[in-house]
């Protein structure tokens, strides 16, 4: 697996924001449970692999959280920066969390859970995606409203398969 050192954003276009590249070298997927409702590291019970998820919102790029400030929510640990992202969070988990639990919205419109990854994600209609490739998130950004009708439909099912 190459490893990418950079992150490069673009500003947003149409409320759309994409996120180019990797910051780490290990490989998300197979670290990531996908049968939960939220996908958390196996190993640390970390959602989002520990990146704050209302930096996504408010610096647009993932910034890793910090043990200080956790809060437990869904069946997972969230982490963030500061106190007052963890309130953020705490008030509105639906808004701050990543959509469908963190799964890429592509594969659940085909019918299947993949573990999204928190390097490739984009911002659309005000909620966080997170994607399993850099190729369904590219996909995504295209056209969400191709996607999202399937996703949403096939979500509901998918959920009660995995274990809460």
């Amino acid at each position: 697996m190459a490893c990418l050192a950079s992150l490069v954003n673009l500003a947003p276009v149409d409320a759309v924001w994409v996120s180019f590249g990797g910051l780490a070298c290990l490989p998300l997927a197979a670290r990531a449970t996908t049968t939960e409702r939220v996908v958390v590291n196996r190993f640390t019970g970390l959602a989002i692999e520990g990146f704050d998820p209302v930096a996504y919102f408010t610096d647009a790029r993932p910034e890793p959280g910090l043990a200080d400030f956790e809060v437990s929510e869904a069946g997972a640990v969230w982490r963030f920066r500061n106190e007052s992202d963890r309130a953020s969070f705490v008030a509105h988990p639906d808004i701050y969390g990543p959509q469908y639990g963190g799964y890429d919205p592509i594969d659940l419109a085909r019918g299947v859970t993949v573990a999204g990854n928190p390097r490739f994600w984009l911002i659309s209609g005000q909620r966080l995606y997170l994607f399993g490739r850099e190729q369904t998130r590219d996909s995504f950004a295209a056209d969400p409203s191709r996607v999202l009708p399937s996703a949403n439909l096939r979500w509901p099912e998918l959920q009660q398969t995995l274990a809460e």
